[in-house]
């Protein structure tokens, strides 16, 4: 069954309209009678029959609540510096699928993309679709919000309202460094947000790392091979995954 986030509800009904009611009879031409599952903004979801379509809205009557929840104990922000292309784009489809609660674009140093102001809305309105799209598919209770790209000093004040910090730093990588995550990851308990930065091609200079260590973030590399930067945060996510979800 496709997934549907809704705003609007009341007592029992949820009431469907724009860009998903065009998907539902346009897209999927279902009917009357056809069951769809809704999420409201508070992360419930529910599996739902469409009762009504109008011109403009579909109502769909719930008929039972879901009980198991598919999202990922600790919330995981991925701040990834700004890559070319769509790579950031792929890190956003990706990693919702994979559970991250949220996504912070960050402009570094060696950031060969320069953040255009002018065209900010129409590109941030772009990657939350991503990620509304995503989160759908794979079945999220929420969609991960996607802010405006964000300077180094602002990532720094964002921060302060995480439990744990870390920074994916190919140097550490080199020297062979792999306790930090594991360690992090033992440490971590149900309900903690984890903040972690990544680098974009060229990865993250000397003298951002050691402003973000000394605001509290840790160093970590991410085994033996050095990782794109589309790659890396996959694979964190994914091991948070293992250790959450699948070890307990």
């Amino acid at each position: 069954m496709q997934r549907y986030f809704v705003d609007q509800t009341t007592e029992g009904r949820f009431v469907i309209k724009g860009d998903d009611f065009r998907h539902i009879v346009k897209v999927m031409r279902l009917k009357i009678n056809d069951q769809i599952i809704c999420t409201t903004s508070k992360g419930e979801g529910a599996i739902c029959q469409i009762a009504e379509i109008t011109d403009e809205q579909v109502v769909a009557d719930v008929v039972q609540w879901e009980g198991v929840s598919s999202e990922l104990p600790v919330r995981v922000t991925i701040a990834s510096g700004l890559p070319k292309g769509d790579k950031l784009e792929w890190i956003i489809q990706k990693g919702t699928e994979l559970g991250a609660y949220s996504f912070v674009p960050v402009t570094t140093a060696r950031s060969v993309v320069k953040w255009d102001e002018k065209k900010a809305d129409k590109k941030v309105d772009r990657w939350q679709r991503i990620a509304k799209e995503a989160a759908e598919q794979s079945h999220r209770r929420i969609v991960p919000t996607v802010v405006t790209p964000l300077n180094l000093a602002k990532l720094i004040s964002l921060s302060k309202d995480y439990t744990y910090k870390l920074i994916a730093y190919e140097e550490e990588a080199k020297q062979g460094e792999r306790s930090t995550l594991a360690r992090t990851l033992q440490e971590m308990k149900n309900d903690d947000s984890v903040l972690i930065v990544f680098g974009p091609e060229g990865g993250l200079t000397e003298l951002e790392v050691e402003l973000l260590t000394q605001e509290g973030f840790r160093s970590c590399g991410l085994g033996p091979r050095i990782l794109r930067t589309e790659t890396a945060p996959l694979y964190v996510l994914s091991v948070i995954s293992y250790q959450f979800e699948l070890l307990r």
